[in-house]
C-alpha cells in the first residue's frame, strides 16, 4: 500500500516512519527520532542519499532536524524543524543542539577562529542562520559576538531571535543580484520561494518553504484577476513560481529568466511566464506584518 502523505512534510516511508504516524500509515518500522543541530555553514537537503540528485532545499547553521536514520555512507534522513521539510542530509554537518540566542541579520557575515577581521575566515553564515553567543570582545573598534564554539562574527550582523524587520519586503530588496539556485535558501543563491520565505521570517512571518506550498497556506487569498490592484507585499503566484510586488507594476523574484533576483515590470512578467510553462497567474496572496 502507498504512503499518501507528501514526501517533503511528512517522515514516512514504506521500510521507515516517524513514531507519530503509527497507527496512520503502514511502513515495516517506526522510531522516535534523535534532535540534532545543523552545525555547517548551510546543509544541502536531498531527495536521495547522492550527492547527484539536486537539491529540494538547504538548511541554515542553528536550525533544528530531527533525524530517523543514519546510513553507514554518511547520509541522514530527517526532518527540519523550521519549515518542517524532510530529506537527506550528510551527516557530517549535523552535532549536538545549542540554545540559539541570536540570529544573523546581515545577508551574510564571515565567521571567523576570533574577534579579528584580519584572520582568515572558516566560512560565513547566511541571513536566517541561528547561532548562541557566549561572549563579547572588541578589537579596534569593532564589536564581536564569541560564539559556543569559540568562533567570532561582527556583533551587529546579529539580532535577537525575536526581532522583527517592520518591513519584511525591503529583507527582500536587500537581495537583489542574489544568483538564482534551484533548491538554493542562502543570500549567496536561492530560488523563487527561499527569497520569500528568508524575507518573510526575517519580517517574524513563518511561511513554508516551496511555492505551491506558500499558495495554499501563506497569508490570505486575494483576487488576481487585476494586477493593478496589488499592493507591496502581495504575493503572486505562476504553477512552480513565485514573486513578491514591491510597488506599482513591479515584481521581484528570484527566476530563471535573468539568474538573479530582480525586479521586473508586472506587466511584462505576466506577458513573459504565459508564454511559458508556468502559464497564466493562479492565486496571490497577502502578508501581513506582525509589527
Amino acid at each position: 500500500m502507498k504512503n499518501l502523505f507528501d514526501r517533503r512534510l511528512h517522515p514516512v516511508r514504506l521500510d521507515l516512519a516517524a513514531l507519530d504516524y503509527q497507527g496512520r500509515v503502514e511502513a515495516a518500522r517506526f522510531v522516535e527520532g534523535e534532535v540534532l543541530q545543523v552545525t555547517a555553514d548551510s546543509l544541502a537537503v536531498r531527495p536521495e542519499p547522492r550527492p547527484d540528485r539536486s537539491i529540494d532545499t538547504e538548511a541554515l547553521c542553528g536550525e533544528w532536524v530531527t533525524v530517523y536514520e543514519k546510513t553507514a555512507e554518511g547520509w541522514a534522513w530527517g526532518q527540519l524543524d523550521t519549515d518542517g521539510y524532510v530529506g537527506w542530509f550528510s551527516s557530517d554537518g549535523l552535532g549536538p543542539v545549542t540554545a540559539a540566542t541570536h540570529r544573523v541579520r546581515a545577508l551574510r557575515t564571515y565567521r571567523y577562529p576570533g574577534p579579528d577581521l584580519k584572520f582568515p575566515p572558516m566560512g560565513f553564515l547566511s541571513i536566517g542562520s541561528k547561532v548562541t553567543v557566549a561572549g563579547e570582545a572588541e578589537t579596534r573598534g569593532l564589536k564581536y559576538a564569541i560564539l559556543s564554539d569559540g568562533s567570532a562574527v561582527v556583533a551587529k550582523h546579529l539580532v535577537g531571535l525575536d526581532a522583527a524587520e517592520p518591513d519584511w519586503v525591503g529583507v527582500a530588496e536587500e537581495m537583489r543580484g542574489t544568483p538564482y539556485l534551484w533548491g538554493g535558501r542562502t543570500s549567496v543563491g536561492l530560488d523563487c520561494s527561499a527569497l520569500v520565505q528568508l524575507a518573510a521570517q526575517a519580517g517574524g512571518i513563518d511561511v513554508p518553504r516551496d511555492s505551491d506550498m506558500q499558495e495554499n497556506n501563506a497569508g490570505q487569498e486575494i483576487p488576481h484577476d487585476d494586477p493593478s490592484a496589488f499592493r507591496r507585499g502581495d504575493l503572486v503566484f505562476w504553477k512552480g513560481h513565485v514573486g513578491i510586488v514591491t510597488g506599482p507594476n513591479v515584481l521581484l523574484h528570484a527566476n530563471g529568466f535573468t539568474m538573479t533576483v530582480d525586479h521586473e515590470p508586472l506587466e511584462t512578467a505576466i506577458e513573459r511566464i504565459a508564454e511559458t510553462e508556468w502559464g497564466a497567474i493562479t492565486r496571490a496572496r497577502r502578508l501581513q506584518n506582525p509589527v
